[in-house]
């Protein structure tokens, strides 16, 4: 059986895909990636899964270049002759649901792992892009044969608007953590990495997302300057995403109160040095960062927002506080910063959490079984 993972970036497949991909592979499925060439492509192989690129642009949104891309996408998955396409994030459901339904793939399953910034801003453009995108859903799901969900409110907000049929709805929160990985009993450099920062003898409250407004970075800063001081400090891990329309810009994301640190690839070992861990994101699919934080015993402050509070249990493993308010983000934090106790009681809940619901070894299973509900394989 063939099955193929269609996703706008190398990096979504290999960092959130792989664990799924790799099972089935070992099952005997020809599993092939598609996606652009990038910095990850050509490790799939290593993993006995066969790459096949096109060329997309994230961010345009010029019509002819678009149509061009599903034709891209199009002349790739009819050469395969597959049973199973499976799309990840927003032009891939459209166009591979399209570029699919014309191939005759028997099985295209589209997978909603988040809403994108046009469904939380309230600009003109926003609301246009918005409303065609919703449009553009409805029409792809009538092509596709099942979406997948990572949160209840995104399905919900499919179902209320009319955008696919109940029939052809799953949920699987997210794309699971490999809890023996992230696993602090496995941390073994902070000290050092501690004096590389030159942040010996600090509290450190970490938040690792992309620098957009929608992570509330902004939010994040004020608590910083609340709350920073001689023994305790705040640090930012993730890079800007120019294009973005939320992106932070790099003159704002300086400052004294926060320790920019940008793109890192040793996010295991940051995590780590967190005492408190933070994401103020105004909206989520299942965030990622959350799960590892969660799953390296850490005591959590997130917001009550769609896919964040899926992971903390406000006051069991974290704090849940309101969307873009700064004053509740800083008094959580300043709980947990001021009581090891409560840190270390929440950290040993979030462990707990992470093993039962999201471990990669439950979700990989819920994903094979879809698989097998929706081929009769």
């Amino acid at each position: 059986m063939k099955i193929a993972f269609l996703s706008h970036v190398d990096i979504n497949l290999y960092l959130f895909r792989m664990p799924v991909m790799k099972a089935l592979v070992s099952l005997g499925y020809e599993v092939y990636a598609l996606c652009p060439e990038g910095e990850y492509s050509h490790a799939f192989e290593k993993e006995g899964i066969m790459f096949k690129p096109y060329i997309i642009q994230r961010k345009s949104l010029n019509p002819l270049k678009e149509i061009k891309t599903i034709k891209a996408m199009y002349t790739i998955i009819k050469s395969l002759d597959l049973d199973v396409l499976h799309n990840f994030t927003v032009k891939p459901n459209i166009y591979g649901s399209v570029a699919g339904h014309f191939a005759k793939v028997p099985v295209i399953i589209n997978s909603v792992t988040g809403m994108g910034s046009y469904f939380i801003l309230e600009t003109p453009k926003a609301k246009i892009v918005k409303g065609v995108i919703t449009k553009l859903y409805k029409m792809a799901n009538t092509k596709a044969h099942a979406v997948l969900f990572q949160n209840a409110d995104d399905l919900q907000f499919f179902k209320d608007t009319h955008l696919l049929s109940s029939s052809k709805s799953f949920l699987i929160k997210g794309s699971g953590i490999d809890t023996d990985v992230f696993d602090m009993t496995k941390a073994k450099e902070t000290d050092s990495l501690k004096e590389t920062l030159g942040i010996q003898d600090k509290k450190v409250v970490l938040m690792v997302a992309r620098a957009i407004w929608d992570k509330g970075v902004k939010e994040f800063y004020e608590a910083a300057h609340s709350l920073s001081s001689d023994d305790t400090v705040f640090i930012l891990v993730g890079d800007t995403d120019e294009g973005n329309p939320t992106c932070a810009n790099k003159e704002f994301l300086i400052s004294k109160d926060v320790m920019w640190l940008g793109h890192r690839t040793d996010i295991f070992e940051l995590t780590a040095l967190a005492d408190v861990y933070v994401l103020p994101s105004y909206r989520e699919g299942l965030p990622r960062t959350l799960l590892e934080a969660a799953s390296m015993s850490k005591a959590i402050v997130t917001t009550n927002a769609i896919g964040c509070k899926e992971v903390v249990d406000d006051g069991i493993n974290g704090f849940l506080v309101p969307v873009k308010n700064t004053h509740a983000l800083t008094q959580k934090i300043s709980i947990l910063l001021n009581d090891e106790n409560m840190r270390v009681r929440f950290g040993i809940k979030s462990r707990q959490k992470a093993l039962k619901e999201f471990d990669v070894k439950i979700v990989v299973q819920k994903y094979l079984e879809m698989y097998e509900e929706m081929t009769g394989v």
